[in-house]
């Protein structure tokens, strides 16, 4: 059993055994197990989608949360930031140590420890292209296209929207991160 604590101070034990992952599978549709399936999709979705792993840790922790009289609204409100971080940490974990098989868990723990190393890997590039990011260079830049534009252009604009040049300048050194968080190289 792994735990976690929610932004309302409130301490939540995560067990996965049978009963939790077919009350997971009754209640939203997603069948825990298949983590390790069909490219490992699910874990990439519940990387992805805080609102469906805070879903699925809900389902696993209901009991507890009907003990305590915590509806999944409640539940959800006090789910952000760190309490996510740590909730998925817990849930990783107990899905890991879920497996009947040792092989399928050792290949999930190495999954985890992989998709972490990916997420830091583009959480460092992302920082990186932050530190380096000139806002004047941008400023500038914004400013000659949309001199360009009007030049080439009769129809009126909106002056205090932000072209899209913006977002893809803002952007462009993320152009080449996998298209998945959970996406891990061969070897």
């Amino acid at each position: 059993m792994k735990t976690f604590q929610d932004n309302a101070d409130r301490q939540w034990t995560v067990t996965i055994n049978v009963d939790a992952v077919r009350r997971v599978r009754s209640l939203i549709g997603v069948n825990l197990p298949d983590v390790l399936d069909d490219g490992c999709k699910l874990l990439a979705q519940l990387h992805d989608d805080p609102v469906l792993l805070v879903d699925v840790l809900y389902c696993v922790c209901k009991p507890e949360a009907d003990a305590k009289e915590i509806t999944d609204e409640d539940f959800g409100r006090a789910m952000a930031g760190d309490a996510i971080g740590h909730a998925t940490a817990a849930l990783l974990a107990e899905l890991s140590d879920f497996f009947p098989n040792a092989r399928q868990r050792a290949a999930m723990q190495e999954l985890i420890r992989k998709t972490n190393t990916v997420a830091d890997g583009l959480l460092e590039k992302a920082e990186s292209a932050i530190r380096q990011l000139d806002p004047s260079s941008v400023v500038e830049s914004v400013l000659n296209q949309r001199a360009a534009s009007t030049t080439h252009s009769s129809g009126s604009s909106d002056k205090t929207a932000v072209p899209s040049s913006v977002v893809e300048t803002l952007t462009a050194s993320s152009a080449n991160s996998p298209e998945s968080s959970a996406s891990i190289p061969d070897g």
